[in-house]
């Protein structure tokens, strides 16, 4: 398998509102992050990607953009993002901008544009189309408000929007908005960036005619463009033009993508993209998306894990996430709140010994968990605004639907990172633009520090592990129990090496049987959640939420 520095990478997300607050405005800035990248660099970590820094009006928190080539107002400026690039550079770590090239803000100066007139060379930036009487080009529906398509009385035209409305959908068929993406690319990799996370960015192709969508309660039509006809030949285009030209990186998002479209997009010597980001694990306690819950299935989870897995093995690479600033604290969804440092190790446990590069978002180290707001006047996002709208059509209370909220709101990814016990979790010196989880003054970075048990300790221990380990950057993954309802057992092979993984998602007490030929006796223990020593038996009884890593060396 070939090698290369982002297989051997451990990725920290910044959502860089809420990560740390360094000039005492109450919202998070790059002043913030320049004063905690020594803390990130001692958990391993060797990139960093930055959720959207440019400037916004903030309808989606940056990910509607006004300016692609700057930095917002409210984060710093150019400058103080060139100290921050320049000090991780100097402590050996990459950094990683996110490029929202599907849409723009409403507020960027080329939809300004495009709306005076429909002769205007900016019109043709964004998808523009006549009504058909009174009713939009298609019946098109949005993720996150409504239908997808916004009239504009002044032209007598829609525009397209597959997100909010105030992020229109640009028009990649035109070779001039391709041109605008690769000056993009050029000018943050000219300065030194070394890549990229592409939001969304199997929904830049749209099937031509724009045709009617099969009628689904979110996302109707989503089937003409989340794998779009122009979507390989775009992507080649980038990487040509402008990426090979630099060392740098590129992973997708690709939400409804499996790992057969993943191949294609990531394998053989023309990929387009060295990963992508696969949502299939995150549907283990939902349907379609995080609003619609349903109990949590190891099955499911464990069937989408094994199939990323055993599919991409030796021609193509995985990203291995639990959380990120789209999905609610993943201790809430598939771990237990009452042993969470247990579930919470565990669950990073399962998930980074897999083979693939890590990603770890902001305050997962410590464990965060979801914060429980008293009113839907204290929620911040669009989504979940619409999400109110569209669960009262169907006769759900404010009082019922505040309960959905608190429990699936990728709002409770989004509270500030709690550092220490002061006041707004030492992430800010004034009020803080969303609220502090209240739990701040038990779970903070500072109390994790002086906890040898803390699970920021544990992943510390972990990523090292994972990182001085050939078998465990390149080695093969095989399920062993792929039936088991409260146990992931899998192992990893490289050669004559093996490594032994178990995870109990039980809360519970339960027996465990060795799988195969492997003896614990003769297994060497990296790695266990708990800080007194496990049981070796063949037959044995797992704690609530107990992992183990056991090494088996090569053979003499």
């Amino acid at each position: 398998m070939a090698k290369d520095w982002y297989k051997e990478a451990v990725i920290y997300q910044i959502w860089p509102r809420s990560f740390k607050d360094g000039n005492g405005d109450g919202i998070g800035d790059l002043e913030g992050v320049l004063e905690k990248l020594d803390y990130i660099k001692s958990l391993g970590v060797t990139a960093i990607w930055f959720s959207p820094l440019y400037p916004s009006p903030q309808a989606d928190y940056g990910y509607d953009i006004a300016d692609y080539k700057n930095i917002c107002p409210e984060y710093g400026d150019l400058e103080l993002f060139k100290k921050v690039l320049d000090g991780a550079h100097e402590r050996g770590m990459k950094v990683i901008m996110d490029l929202v090239v599907n849409h723009t803000s409403d507020e960027h100066p080329w939809f300004k544009e495009s709306l005076k007139s429909k002769d205007n060379p900016y019109h043709d930036y964004y998808i523009w189309r006549r009504g058909k009487g009174k009713r939009p080009p298609n019946n098109w529906l949005s993720m996150f408000e409504g239908g997808a398509w916004e009239y504009n009385k002044g032209l007598d035209e829609y525009y397209l929007h597959v997100f909010a409305k105030k992020q229109p959908d640009l028009n990649m068929d035109n070779p001039k908005v391709r041109e605008e993406v690769k000056s993009i690319m050029d000018f943050w990799l000219s300065m030194g960036v070394d890549g990229f996370r592409e939001d969304v960015i199997t929904f830049i192709s749209k099937q031509d005619g724009l045709p009617n969508g099969f009628p689904l309660p979110i996302a109707t039509g989503i089937e003409h463009y989340k794998h779009g006809p122009h979507l390989l030949e775009y992507l080649t285009e980038f990487r040509k033009d402008t990426l090979e030209k630099h060392d740098c990186f590129m992973v997708g998002e690709s939400p409804l993508t499996g790992a057969k479209d993943a191949l294609e997009l990531t394998s053989g010597k023309d990929k387009v993209l060295d990963m992508l980001i696969s949502f299939d694990h995150m549907q283990a306690d939902c349907f379609m998306t995080d609003t619609v819950a349903v109990p949590f299935s190891l099955n499911r989870m464990r069937k989408a894990f094994d199939t990323w897995q055993e599919k991409l093995y030796g021609k193509a690479w995985n990203a291995l996430y639990l959380e990120n600033h789209d999905h609610p604290r993943i201790i809430s969804r598939y771990g237990n709140e009452k042993f969470r440092k247990e579930s919470g190790k565990m669950l990073a446990t399962m998930c980074y010994m897999q083979c693939g590069t890590p990603f770890i978002y902001q305050g997962q180290e410590i464990g965060m968990v979801n914060n429980n707001l008293s009113s839907l006047s204290e929620f911040k996002d669009v989504v979940t605004f619409n999400n109110e709208k569209l669960f009262k059509k169907f006769g759900f209370s404010e009082e019922q639907y505040l309960k959905i909220a608190n429990k699936t709101s990728r709002e409770n990814a989004r509270t500030p990172v709690q550092w220490d016990s002061s006041a707004y979790g030492g992430f800010s010196t004034t009020e803080p633009w969303f609220s502090v989880n209240p739990n701040y003054t038990e779970i903070n970075v500072e109390e994790a520090e002086k906890d040898p048990d803390s699970i920021l300790n544990y992943y510390r221990k972990l990523l090292k592990v994972r990182q001085n380990s050939e078998l465990f950057l390149y080695g093969a993954f095989k399920d062993l129990l792929p039936k088991d309802e409260k146990i992931y057992c899998y192992e990893r092979t490289l050669g004559t090496e093996k490594a032994l993984i178990i995870c109990s998602f039980s809360d519970t007490m339960c027996t465990f049987r060795t799988p195969g030929d492997y003896d614990l006796e003769k297994g060497e223990l990296l790695l266990c959640n708990y800080p007194d020593a496990p049981a070796k038996a063949h037959i044995c009884a797992l704690r609530p939420y107990e992992a183990r890593v056991y090494y088996y060396p090569k053979e003499k």
